[in-house]
């Protein structure tokens, strides 16, 4: 039997839902419930007609100047890139750390043997970034990385660059910026498939989604957007919601990993009581959270807190940037626990998320924009969004590795995180922080909790215990160190 068709008879029999449409005090419920031979699509509901939706998907990752040269200073003998700052005199002089590709690698103990080679990461966004690709080799080789492998595509067209009609735009580019640079740091060999929707809109979005899947653009599909559920009403919000979540059902029978961000607003999520992010609380996504990661100037892990900086407790350095994001993650209105996380989660709703990654405004990442009116140069960014390209570059290491897709991973990573040991070798548990803003939120705890999921990578390990999984056939050892 074919991975697919494997893949797809699995689905039938052990992860195949009935979603049931209810409104239940004026929310759009989604029950999800096991049903034999079931196409996973909502029961029908009374049509309005309309494509258009009022969903519209929104990204807005922080970020801010970095007080320095425009460009890392030159290779030394080592082909090394040195930044004028270290992390830890950028934490002196700026009130934030300072970290490169360099940084991250080691202290998420990313493996060197690879690369990402042979594999394809396929990033969706909205509007794109007019200097997507400038950008993209100005990081590439400030931070001594390989040449990038990339394709642009614009399946509905593309929309000229012009923020001062549609202020989106920057936001936008900033995100595309991000997501591209930060798979490619962390799978500096795979190729990086950017498809473009002309607008942030559901059914626009939907369709480029739908482009990555039909068109074979990646192994991985990393989405570093979201709408809350709580503006997701309507029969029309209905139908694209059901598109999406088809598409992501036609992802896994493909086994396509799809990774999302679980939101930058806290566990509201921009209202006054929590509210998960969508796509990210769809059961058939990864949720990727948010935390503060502390590492030393060789990037060494220190620990990890959850990312609140609205929190003086939480927020590091001192909060001298004034900034008061923290990590979304909350259950879910819409879909209930799937199988897969109830007895970890102990909750019957679907919660956010499932992994969690820096993202601190203040622990975050360099990136190069060169598209601002402040003026180009490199920015310091951050927030779920950059977790989730990053997340979505580990997947594709793990294919690598592997020798196969290894599509849907949240049954074996919440297998994982019910194994103590392997758990342990595999993640950095977060247990320290919360993530509310205008709410109490949800703390963390040992093992499983809603603002970080399982918690962290420890990279080198968790791919080496994800090719233990029966059904994972190796191509190449991987040390567990």
């Amino acid at each position: 039997m074919s991975g697919s068709s494997r893949a797809r008879t699995e689905g039938e029999h052990k992860a195949q839902w009935l979603l049931k449409s209810l409104l239940v005090t004026g929310c759009l419920i989604l029950s999800l419930t096991a049903a034999s031979g079931a196409n996973g699509q909502p029961k029908a509901q009374e049509e309005d007609g309309s494509n258009r939706s009022p969903i519209e998907y929104v990204t807005d990752p922080p970020y801010q100047r970095v007080p320095t040269a425009d460009a890392p200073a030159a290779r030394n003998t080592a082909n090394q890139q040195t930044f004028p700052y270290t992390p830890s005199q950028c934490k002196t002089q700026f009130g934030f750390a300072c970290y490169a590709p360099e940084h991250i690698r080691a202290a998420y103990n990313v493996p060197d043997d690879l690369t990402g080679e042979g594999q394809s990461i396929a990033i969706v966004v909205a509007y794109g970034s007019p200097t997507i690709r400038e950008d993209l080799e100005t990081f590439s080789e400030a931070f001594g990385l390989p040449k990038p492998k990339f394709n642009l595509f614009y399946p509905g067209g593309k929309r000229p660059y012009k923020p001062e009609q549609h202020p989106a735009q920057t936001s936008w580019a900033a995100e595309t910026s991000l997501d591209v640079q930060w798979a490619h740091a962390i799978a500096p060999e795979a190729t990086i498939n950017l498809v473009v929707a002309p607008n942030s809109k559901g059914n626009s979005i939907n369709r480029a989604q739908r482009f990555v899947i039909d068109n074979n653009l990646g192994e991985v599909m990393p989405l570093s957007f979201g709408a809350p559920e709580g503006s997701i009403r309507g029969k029309g919000n209905n139908l694209h919601l059901r598109q999406a979540h088809k598409i992501y059902e036609d992802a896994q029978a493909g086994n396509i990993s799809v990774f999302a961000a679980a939101g930058d607003a806290g566990a509201e999520n921009g209202y006054e009581v929590p509210n998960a992010l969508f796509p990210a609380s769809d059961p058939l996504v990864t949720a990727v959270g948010g935390t503060s990661l502390f590492a030393n100037d060789a990037g060494e892990y220190r620990n990890e807190i959850v990312w609140n900086d609205s929190d003086p407790a939480l927020c590091p350095y001192g909060c001298k940037l004034g900034n008061t994001r923290a990590t979304g993650g909350a259950p879910s209105k819409i879909f209930e626990a799937p199988p897969y996380q109830q007895a970890l989660s102990g909750m019957n709703a679907r919660t956010t998320a499932d992994v969690g990654y820096n993202a601190s405004s203040y622990t975050g990442v360099l990136v190069y924009y060169g598209f601002l009116e402040e003026g180009n140069g490199f920015y310091f960014s951050g927030g779920t969004s950059a977790g989730t390209p990053q997340w979505a570059a580990i997947a594709a290491l793990a294919n690598q590795a592997a020798g196969r897709p290894l599509g849907f991973l949240n049954p074996t990573l919440y297998r994982i995180g019910a194994d103590r040991a392997r758990y342990a070798r595999a993640f950095h548990d977060v247990t320290v922080g919360n993530n509310g803003i205008s709410s109490e939120g949800f703390e963390a705890k040992s093992n499983y909790d809603i603002p970080t999921g399982l918690g962290t990578p420890n990279v080198r390990r968790l791919i080496s215990t994800l090719l233990d999984e029966p059904g994972a056939t190796t191509r190449r050892e991987i040390s567990s160190e």
